[in-house]
Order: C-alpha cells, then sequence, then structure tokens
C-alpha cells in the first residue's frame, strides 16, 4: 500500500467521528486552518521550507493542550473517563496502540494526542485526590515545554550552562530553608522521592566505608538500617538494590499517630547489635504516606548524635512545610540531619518529576560516584570543570527537572509557595471537621491531622447496627474498594484507600491540589454516600 492509500485509509478511519470529536482534535476551532491529512513528520523542519507547516502544527497541538487545561479545571467535566485495560489495548473509537510499519499522517497524530488525554487521568482536576503529586500548575507546565524544546543532558556545563547553574542555585536556596548554614551542603536533583533516598544510603555507606566503591560488600560487615514500621518502602528497596538485603532493615514501631515512637528505635539498634550487626543509618519521615505523620526529628537525631549514625529525613511529602511559616516547626529538627529527601512534585505543585536529595557533607556526591569518564568530563576545558555535576550521579543522562521550580519559584515567590501550602492543610482541616459532624463516617486517626492527610471510613446503611468485631470489619473492609470502582466507572471523583496494620480498607484523602475548594471537599462526602448507599 503506498503513502497516499494509507493516508486515505487514515481520513476513512477517522471520518465516523463527530464533529465535536473532530473539533476537540483540532483544537476546538471547528476547522483547522491546515489541512494534515496529507502532511508528515518529514514535511516538518529541520525539511526545507518546513518552517510554516512546523508553526501550524504546533499551534494545532497547543490549542488541543489548552482545551485539555481547561477542561481539567472545570467541575462539570470527568476526573476521568476510564475503561479496562483490556478495552484500550483493543481499541476504543479507532484509538488504537498499535505501531504502524508506515508513517501516519499528521491529522492522525492530532487525533492520537488528542485521544491519549481523553482517556488518562486529570489529575489537574480539582476533585482528583487519588495521590500524593496533583494538580495542573500553567507555569509548571510552560517550564516543562521549554525543557523539552532545549532536550539537554545535566551532566555538563558545556551542554547545559543555564540549567546547571539554576540547579546550584535552587539546592543552595532549598538548603537554607532546611537550616543548613552556607558553609556545607550538597544535592543534585533525582528522578523520584525513591531515587533521592537509594542516595542516601548509598552515600551513608560509603562515608562510614568508602573501600566498598571498588572492593564490593565483601568486605563489610553486615550492616543495619533503621526506619519506622510506616514509612516509604524504598528504603527495604534500597538495600535490597544496594545488597543489605531488605531482611537487615530494622522496622521500628510508632505510636497511634504514625509517629517513630524514639524509645523503640534505641531497643530496634540493641537489637540488630545483639545480632551481630553494626548499624549506620536511620530514615526519619517527615510526612508518612497514609497517615502524614511527622517523626520526632530531634528525638531522632539524639540518638543518631550519640550513636554515630547517619540521619537522613525522608522529606519527600513534609517537604513542602518548610515553606509554610505556620507549619514549617513540623520539621524541628530537620537541620541536624545528614541528608534529606524533598519532592517539589508533590506539596509544591510542580508538575513530575521534580525530587531533591540534599547532602550536608559537600564532596560526598562526587566521591562516592565519580568515575571521570574522558569522553564526558575532561579536565582541561577551558572554564571551570567543578560544573560539570554528571559525576555526583550515578546515573549518565539526567532529565532537566530545575527549570520548571525555578520558574514557578519566580511566579510564585517563597510566599506564594507558603500560601499554597496552608490551603492544602486548611482544605485538610475542613475535611476532618466534616468527617466529626458526619454520622455515618468514622475518621481513623481521632487527631487533627498533621498533614493534607485526612483517613476515615465510610459506614453504609446495612452495616450501622452491626457492632463492633469480626463481622462488622469483614463486611467494611469491602467498602471502600466497592465505592472507589464505582467512583472510577462514573469518572466524579476519584480518593485512594488502603488497609494499614489491624485497621481494615479506609478511604485516604490528600490534598496538593491549589484547585481543590471546599466545595469539592463537600462533594466528595456526598459522593461517597450516594454510591455507597445500597452496600
Amino acid at each position: 500500500m503506498d503513502l497516499p492509500q494509507q493516508s486515505d485509509r487514515l481520513i476513512g478511519k477517522t471520518a465516523g467521528r463527530d464533529k465535536e470529536q473532530h473539533s476537540a482534535a483540532v483544537g476546538d476551532k471547528g476547522q483547522t486552518s491546515s489541512d494534515f491529512s496529507r502532511i508528515y513528520s518529514r514535511d516538518l523542519l529541520p525539511a526545507p521550507g518546513g518552517e510554516e507547516m512546523t508553526r501550524e502544527f504546533l499551534k494545532e497541538l497547543v490549542d488541543i493542550l489548552l482545551a485539555y487545561i481547561s477542561k481539567s479545571n472545570q467541575r462539570s467535566s470527568k476526573v476521568l473517563d476510564f475503561h479496562h485495560p483490556h478495552q484500550l489495548k483493543e481499541g476504543l473509537e479507532c484509538f488504537t496502540l498499535d505501531l504502524p510499519d508506515k508513517p501516519e499522517p499528521l491529522e492522525q497524530i492530532l487525533v492520537d494526542c488528542r485521544d491519549t488525554l481523553k482517556y488518562g487521568v486529570c489529575t489537574g482536576h480539582p476533585r482528583f485526590l487519588n495521590q500524593l503529586s496533583s494538580g495542573l500548575d500553567v507555569v509548571g507546565v510552560a517550564g516543562e515545554w521549554l525543557t523539552s524544546a532545549a532536550n539537554t543532558n545535566m551532566f555538563t556545563y558545556e551542554v547545559s550552562p543555564v540549567f546547571v547553574l539554576m540547579e546550584e542555585f535552587l539546592l543552595r536556596k532549598m538548603q537554607s530553608i532546611v537550616g543548613w548554614s552556607d558553609d556545607v551542603g550538597d544535592g543534585i536533583f533525582c528522578p523520584g522521592g525513591t531515587i533521592s533516598n537509594l542516595y542516601s544510603v548509598l552515600l551513608a555507606r560509603y562515608h562510614f566505608y568508602p573501600e566498598v566503591k571498588t572492593m564490593g560488600m565483601g568486605v563489610l560487615p553486615q550492616l543495619a538500617l533503621f526506619t519506622s514500621e510506616q514509612s516509604h518502602y524504598s528504603v527495604k528497596k534500597s538495600a535490597a538494590v544496594l545488597g543489605m538485603g531488605s531482611k537487615n532493615v530494622f522496622m521500628v514501631k510508632c505510636d497511634e499517630s504514625g509517629k517513630m515512637i524514639p524509645s523503640e528505635l534505641e531497643s530496634s539498634i540493641v537489637t540488630a547489635e545483639k545480632k551481630g550487626l553494626v548499624p549506620f543509618y536511620v530514615n526519619a519521615t517527615a510526612g508518612t504516606t497514609v497517615y502524614g505523620a511527622f517523626d520526632p526529628l530531634d528525638a531522632v537525631a539524639d540518638i543518631c548524635q550519640r550513636r554515630t549514625l547517619w540521619m537522613h529525613v525522608d522529606a519527600a511529602w513534609g517537604g513542602g512545610l518548610l515553606m509554610s511559616d505556620r507549619h514549617k516547626m513540623k520539621l524541628r529538627g530537620i537541620e541536624r540531619a545528614w541528608s534529606v529527601t524533598w519532592n517539589p512534585h508533590k506539596m509544591m505543585g510542580v508538575p513530575l518529576q521534580c525530587s531533591v536529595i540534599l547532602v550536608k557533607k559537600r564532596g560526598l556526591l562526587q566521591e562516592c560516584n565519580d568515575f571521570g569518564a574522558e569522553y564526558l568530563f575532561q579536565t582541561d576545558k577551558t572554564y571551570d570543570v567543578s560544573y560539570d555535576t554528571g559525576d555526583k550521579s550515578f546515573q549518565c543522562g539526567r532529565h532537566v527537572d530545575v527549570f520548571k521550580l525555578w520558574l514557578m519559584w519566580k511566579a510564585k515567590g517563597s510566599e506564594g509557595f507558603g500560601s499554597q501550602v496552608n490551603k492544602c492543610l486548611e482544605n485538610a482541616e475542613y475535611l476532618y471537621d466534616q468527617l466529626q459532624r458526619r454520622t455515618h463516617f468514622e475518621l481513623v486517626l481521632k487527631n487533627k491531622p498533621e498533614h493534607s492527610n485526612v483517613c476515615f471510613w465510610y459506614i453504609p446503611p446495612s452495616l450501622r447496627s452491626l457492632p463492633p468485631g469480626p463481622e462488622r470489619d469483614a463486611r467494611l473492609h469491602q467498602v471502600a474498594p466497592r465505592i472507589k470502582g464505582r467512583m472510577m466507572e462514573k469518572g466524579s471523583v476519584m480518593i485512594g484507600y488502603q488497609p494499614l496494620g489491624d485497621k481494615v480498607n479506609f478511604f485516604r484523602c490528600v490534598f496538593s491540589n491549589p484547585a481543590t475548594q471546599q466545595e469539592d471537599v463537600d462533594f466528595l462526602l456526598e459522593e461517597i454516600a450516594r454510591l455507597g448507599n445500597d452496600l
């Protein structure tokens, strides 16, 4: 089949779509200013004379994106148009994941862009309350677009001069906010909090046992790590990846609110030593994933200082509270940490992904990870090669995650981020107050939330007369998954759920989207009651 026939087939394939769908595909303009049915990617830049067609194509694409951004902020629109995996794999309304041998025209490419957004989840929707990262910051999106257009790498100053300097300035700013002095501190942007936490374990091990870099784990004693039983699973994963073994991670008991108990940390350290292990690393969490709890950082720091243990603070979720004068005291003691994970793509609303590992000891990242590849890190360059930061990382290529955060910081200022955090926690307090007033809901934790996490059960009519006990628990365990499934089918709102310890499935609502208002909180509770009333 030659290309014109391929083009005709695709035109026919999409012709059955109604006018509204086609209009959405090209940006809700009613008609395109260019006919893309016979235009292919080879006609765009750098093709000779391709500038005008490139401009027209990108204009159409921007219209699709603008329509999506606008729709994401409309409460009358769905959070998602849910389909099961087999439905998407088999194809819907001519949307197919199959990859062709011959090129498809740009008309189809635009349709595919529209359909990809249509069948995805609107994480910027005010009623998307499912994950710790949500929202759609327009300046952040602009930063991501520019980053993609620049399409460069963060390993050397010569290919990324502005972004490398931006990273240095941002890291210094974040270190200052943590509370470190100007004469200490280092860091790097990472692909997510799990990798940032992995760096912390890697650096701690190298700090105490630098010979591991060349000689391996065989020359080291059996090491022990400590983290709370409600911490992120990435600490165990890091121990497994680095060859220390997940079973050598001691899970320290927490109190009812999810905070690590310092005396239990002491007991766990003693237990590890009695087993012949060598303690070296403690992870304290500032904002646990489920409850949003903050470990007592000063008390943990006292233990680490007394025993000469590396103290890391996983503030992936809670680090954003440092931007708020009202809430930053919840992280008191974080300045005593030897390393900190902080994810601006969570509470600060930066588009995914944007995570930082901050390290107090300057130069340790370089010492731990450098191998001086001569094709990248020549020492006789004409500029200051200390700005070739690629050897701080165990990656080679590293995505530019810094610009969108830098741009948002310029647009909001530190005060703007602080106000954004305050608003999210105000929404959590409002939900907490509403749950206390509504008789058919039960709070998992009776105390006011520390962070923007609020956990609760909905009690349907069929369970309200049942006394507490195994039968009620078994039936209540089924309620949240059933309601969540109905939510997704309807597409009206999204919220997460999970069990924890001896507690059966409960809803976890998290607020990180500044677009969410109190009316959305009211809608959430009313929708849960509507969807679960007949269970």
